[in-house]
C-alpha cells in the first residue's frame, strides 16, 4: 500500500506552519517578517529581498539597503502599510527596521496566534488522513482491496496522523518557549 500522497499532504501543512511561525517575531529581528511585504517596482509587486539587501546587524535590528536608492521611499511606504507593527527608520541610504522589546501581553497573544497556526496545520493533516482512508474505504467497496487491507490502511494512516501531529505540536513547543523567553 502507498501512503507517499498522504503524507506528501501533511508534509505540506506542516511545511507551511513552519513558514508561517518564522513570519511571527518574536521579539528577535528575523528577516523572514518581510517575506509578504511587496513594494510597487516598476508597476510590479516585488517582494523586498529581490530589490534590496537585508542584513540583521543586531539581535534587534534590520537593515533592509536598496541596490537603487530610489526606492527607499517605495520600501518605507511598504512597510508602513503591512502589518509587522514595525516603523521603518530612514536615514536617506537605508532602512532601519528596531524591534521593541516584548511585553509580557504582547508575549501571550504572540502564542496564541502561533498556536491558531499549529490548529489550523493539525485540522489538515487530519483532513488528509480522511481523505486517505476515504480513498481506501472507496478501493474496499469497489473490490480492489479486502475488508482486512482497509484496516490495515486505516491503522497506517492513523499512525502517520500521530505522527505528523506530535511534530506540530514539537514545533509549538519550541516556537512557544522562542516567544517567552526573548
Amino acid at each position: 500500500m502507498d501512503y507517499s500522497e498522504i503524507e506528501e499532504k501533511m508534509e505540506k501543512a506542516i511545511e507551511s506552519l513552519e513558514q508561517r511561525l518564522s513570519e511571527v517575531r518574536a521579539g528577535r529581528a528575523n528577516p523572514a517578517i518581510l517575506n509578504k511585504v511587496r513594494i510597487n517596482y516598476y508597476g510590479t509587486p516585488t517582494p523586498i529581498n529581490q530589490v534590496a539587501g537585508i542584513s540583521v546587524p543586531e539581535a534587534r535590528l534590520i537593515v533592509i539597503q536598496p541596490w537603487d536608492v530610489s526606492i527607499l521611499k517605495e520600501i518605507e511606504k511598504a512597510i508602513i502599510a503591512s502589518d509587522i507593527g514595525i516603523n521603518p527608520n530612514n536615514d536617506g541610504k537605508v532602512i532601519r527596521l528596531a524591534f521593541p522589546e516584548l511585553n509580557e501581553e504582547r508575549r501571550k497573544e504572540l502564542v496564541k496566534e502561533v498556536k491558531k497556526y499549529a490548529e489550523e496545520s493539525k485540522v489538515s493533516v487530519r483532513a488528509a488522513r480522511r481523505d486517505g482512508i476515504d480513498e481506501f474505504k472507496t478501493k474496499q467497496k469497489n473490490s480492489e482491496i479486502t475488508e482486512d487491507e482497509l484496516r490495515a490502511a486505516e491503522n497506517e494512516i492513523q499512525k502517520l496522523t500521530d505522527k505528523k501531529v506530535e511534530e506540530i505540536d514539537n514545533i509549538l513547543e519550541a516556537k512557544e518557549k522562542e516567544i517567552m523567553s526573548v
